[in-house]
């Protein structure tokens, strides 16, 4: 059972709407994020809900994304939870914009916040939620992962990819992630 989602972002209102941050963006347009009674501690905000599978946490890192690792290791450290009981929502440059899928292990793709995880969990065996944002047609790939989505995108994301993952992320919760990662491996909206 998953216990602990984090989702990985770059705290800071300039950050706010880069595709690094399409994970806090997909929290933010749940149904139940306001709801939420968010506490900040282990180096970020966390919150706890009960749902029908148990008690489970959300957790926004506010350490920047290259140190995210820091921020869950504390939380989890703390409500004894296992890397495997982890799942990490995050944006994914080897994904078109409009895909989502569920994923466990694997490479890191030169992503920093996984690579954080993996420094303070010591296993990259961890649960997985990925958001295509697609790769750049340049090759500076920081400029475009702290780039801001379009306001076409944004729209796109908001009307048509983040209701499908809710439904997806729904069924993580209370069906348990197998039954997510068998139905929701790898899908694909499009615009």
């Amino acid at each position: 059972m998953i216990r602990l989602y984090a989702f990985l972002g770059n705290h800071g209102r300039e950050y706010r709407g880069n595709r690094h941050n399409v994970a806090w963006q997909f929290l933010e347009s749940l149904s139940f994020y306001g709801e939420l009674r968010w506490e900040r501690k282990f180096k970020g905000r966390f919150a706890s809900r009960d749902t029908e599978a148990g008690r489970c946490w959300f957790l926004m890192p506010e350490t920047y994304m290259n140190l995210s690792g820091d921020s869950a290791a504390e939380l989890m450290r703390f409500f004894q939870i296992e890397a495997a009981e982890l799942l990490a929502v995050h944006d994914e440059l080897e994904m078109p914009l409009g895909s989502f899928g569920f994923k466990t292990g694997g490479g890191l793709g030169g992503h920093n916040g996984l690579r954080s995880l993996e420094a303070r969990l010591g296993t990259r065996d961890f649960a997985r939620f990925r958001f295509g944002i697609g790769r750049p047609e340049h090759p500076d790939i920081a400029a475009y992962v702290l780039s801001d989505f379009t306001r076409d995108e944004r729209d796109f994301l908001d009307a048509s990819v983040f209701p499908q993952a809710a439904e997806a992320l729904r069924v993580c919760m209370i069906e348990g992630f197998p039954e997510a990662l068998a139905r929701f491996p790898k899908v694909k909206i499009s615009p």
